[in-house]
């Protein structure tokens, strides 16, 4: 009988068969990173989580495989499509950075433990039971950048004050879409500003996005939390540039290339922690005793550069509470 008829099999009892013992099976356990996006963009993540599998015990191309799916800018259909293709491959731990990830592979799979990096509810989104006891096969790190949305805010508040208005770029497929459309406008509202949105979900749209909000200025942007704008980080800071649109980001990975500010969890500490929590696995625990665990590590980045180059001024107080300064 083989591997995976076996555990087909078993069912619902598979998610306690230890991957330790499984790993007995084949030379080297494996490890299926599905993620959206393209590995050019990804390397301080990827790094990050391999660092969290060293911390563990478990060396890439020594004593764990990587088997690295990119979805691109790909739909739920498409994440689906290669969850279910890592299933079937198979592999012994599915890594899902991002929610969308996260939900294709739950779907592919009650069996196999998932490990996933997020910014929302996961309990909301069903994908654990709960915070502390997750239950079933999945566990994660989560970073709570759709909560720190109304932040932003304030930060761009500080940056551009005699502005009235601002846009808010967001996701609908975003995980966080509804809390992030629902809590912008109070925020603004008790700020005394206003805030309008626009829309985008694929490439194409972006660059629609930036050309519609350009038309509004003088404005500030505040790019909303979504898996799929980490994914193209370096585009959207590229046209928050291109416009003379001084922009807020959810993370580090935009402002490093060539935006503005950005505030939120660290994504390179949340994949740290996913590739421990991998490494656990691998030894023998279960997904469901792993609590969810909350990165509580904030960043808030400025690039003085970009600042020149928009011509606005980074007020000192701002500045004073940076965790990090690009001049």
């Amino acid at each position: 009988m083989k591997r995976r008829e076996f555990i087909t099999l078993l069912g619902g009892a598979a998610v306690a068969w230890p991957v330790a013992a499984r790993a007995q099976q084949t030379a080297m356990p494996v490890i299926g990173f599905l993620a959206i996006g393209e590995p050019d963009l990804a390397g301080e993540r990827v790094r990050a989580f391999r660092l969290g599998l060293e911390q563990g015990g478990f060396v890439e191309g020594r004593n764990v495989a990587v088997e690295y799916r990119w979805a691109g800018g790909g739909g739920s259909d498409q994440l689906r499509t290669i969850a279910a293709d890592l299933v079937r491959n198979p592999v012994d731990i599915i890594m899902a950075a991002g929610e969308p990830s996260a939900l294709a592979s739950k779907s592919a799979t009650s069996a196999l433990p998932i490990v996933f990096t997020g910014g929302s509810d996961p309990v909301k989104l069903g994908l654990v039971a709960s915070l502390n006891r997750p239950g079933g096969n999945t566990t994660g790190v989560t970073v709570l950048n759709v909560e720190l949305a109304p932040k932003r805010i304030q930060v761009l508040n500080e940056v551009l004050p005699s502005i009235p208005t601002f846009v808010a770029l967001l996701d609908p497929s975003a995980p966080g879409f509804d809390i992030q459309s629902r809590d912008l406008p109070d925020v603004a509202q008790n700020l005394g500003l206003k805030i309008d949105f626009v829309y985008a979900g694929t490439t194409r749209e972006i660059e629609s996005a930036f050309e519609n909000v350009a038309q509004r200025k003088p404005t500030g942007l505040v790019v909303g939390a979504s898996p799929f704008f980490n994914s193209r980080s370096e585009q959207i800071a590229a046209l928050s540039v291109r416009y003379n649109l001084p922009t807020v980001f959810q993370t580090r990975e935009f402002v490093l290339g060539g935006g503005l500010l950005s505030y939120g969890g660290s994504l390179a500490e949340a994949y740290r922690v996913a590739g421990a929590y991998c490494s656990r696995i691998l030894r023998g625990e279960n997904p469901a005793d792993l609590p969810m665990q909350q990165v509580t590590k904030i960043e808030l980045l400025v690039n003085l550069k970009t600042a020149k180059t928009l011509g606005v001024t980074i007020p000192l107080p701002l500045l004073a509470r940076a965790d990090e300064v690009i001049e």
